[in-house]
C-alpha cells in the first residue's frame, strides 16, 4: 500500500461488539495509520452474548452486560483508530429458537426498510468510498445478526446513492467498492502449522479442515505487517468475550503469528471504479481524484 494522496473514508459494519476486533481490525489500523478517516457500524449491542472470560463471570456484569459491552467496544474501537462508531441501535438476536431472538427489538426480526434506512443514513453522513462488510457465505456461523448485516449491507450499497430512496436520510453518497471480509483456509492452515513448528498444541482440529475452502472467492489481500498487534489489542479490549488464555487467539505470539500469515483477505463484492484483482489495497482504482 502507498501513503494516502488525497482523502479517502471506510466504513465497517459489524453485528455486535467483538466483530470489529476479530474482522479486519488490522487492515482499518493500517489505513488509519496511513490517513484514511474511518468510521464502525455496530448493528446491535451485543446484550445476549455469553461471557466467555472466568475474570469477568461475575454478578454485575451480567445485570449491566449491555453498558459493559459499550465500553468494551469504545476500548477496541480506539485500539484500531476507528474515529466514529455508529451504533445502529438494535438489540441482539441471539441464536435461532433462543428467547433473545424472539424478541420484537432484536435486529433479525427489525423491519428491513428501517434497518436499511439507518444504514443509508449513516452512509450518506461519512461518505465512505469503500464499505466492509459481511458475505452470502456464512455456512460456518450463521448467526442471525450477521446474515442480516450481509443483508441491508447490499440494500444500503444501492440505496445510499439513490435520490429516490430514504428522502429522510440525507443527500445521497454513492460508495465506490464493497467488500466481504472473509476468514482464508490458507490463514488458519498457516496458523495450525506454526502452532506445530513451535512445539504448541494446535487449536485447529478436523472440523477446521472439513470446512469448504472459500479462498477461491478471495480477490484482494492487505498486508498487515505491523498491524497484528492491533487486532490484538482490539481483542483484549472485549474483556466478557475474549479469554486472554484462550489458545486459539493468544496462543500464538503477535510476532510469531504476523510471521506465519501477514494478511488479511477479502472478497470485492462490487465496484464502481476500475480495478483489476488480485488486489493488494482497499482503495484501489480510487488513489487518484477521488469525491469528497
Amino acid at each position: 500500500m502507498q501513503a494516502v494522496t488525497a482523502e479517502l473514508r471506510l466504513l465497517s459494519v459489524h453485528a455486535h461488539p467483538d466483530d470489529e476486533a476479530s474482522k479486519g481490525a488490522s487492515t482499518v489500523g493500517r489505513y488509519v495509520a496511513e490517513g484514511v478517516e474511518a468510521t464502525l457500524v455496530c448493528c446491535t449491542g451485543g446484550e445476549a452474548g455469553d461471557i466467555l472470560n472466568p475474570a469477568m463471570d461475575r454478578p454485575e456484569v451480567h445485570a449491566n452486560i449491555g453498558a459493559v459491552r459499550r465500553e468494551e467496544l469504545d476500548r477496541s474501537a480506539a485500539a484500531i483508530g476507528f474515529q466514529e462508531v455508529v451504533m445502529l441501535g438494535y438489540r441482539d438476536s441471539g441464536m435461532p429458537d433462543s428467547p433473545e431472538n424472539a424478541d420484537p427489538r432484536c435486529f433479525a426480526r427489525a423491519d428491513e426498510d428501517e434497518a436499511v434506512g439507518r444504514l443509508v443514513a449513516a452512509i450518506r453522513r461519512t461518505r465512505p468510498h469503500v464499505i466492509l462488510t459481511y458475505g452470502d457465505e456464512q455456512t460456518g456461523y450463521p448467526h442471525p445478526d450477521h446474515l442480516r448485516v450481509h443483508d441491508i449491507s447490499v440494500i444500503a450499497w444501492d440505496a445510499a446513492g439513490d435520490p429516490d430512496r430514504f428522502l429522510e436520510a440525507g443527500e445521497p453518497w454513492t460508495p465506490s467498492k464493497l467488500y466481504y471480509s472473509t476468514w482464508a483456509r490458507a490463514r488458519f492452515t498457516a496458523m495450525h502449522e506454526a502452532f506445530l513448528a513451535n512445539d504448541l498444541e494446535s487449536p485447529f482440529d478436523q472440523k477446521w479442515f472439513d470446512r469448504p475452502s472459500q479462498d477461491h472467492k478471495i480477490t484482494t489481500r492487505i498486508d498487515i505487517t505491523g498491524y497484528y498487534s492491533v487486532r490484538s489489542a482490539a481483542l483484549r479490549a472485549h474483556a466478557t468475550q475474549i479469554d486472554p488464555d484462550e489458545r486459539f487467539w493468544f496462543g500464538l505470539t503477535d510476532e510469531i503469528a504476523e510471521a506465519a500469515y501477514p494478511f488479511e483477505d477479502y472478497e470485492l463484492a462490487g465496484s464502481r471504479v476500475p480495478t483489476e484483482v488480485p488486489e493488494d489495497d482497499l482503495f484501489a482504482g480510487l488513489r487518484d481524484g477521488v469525491a469528497s
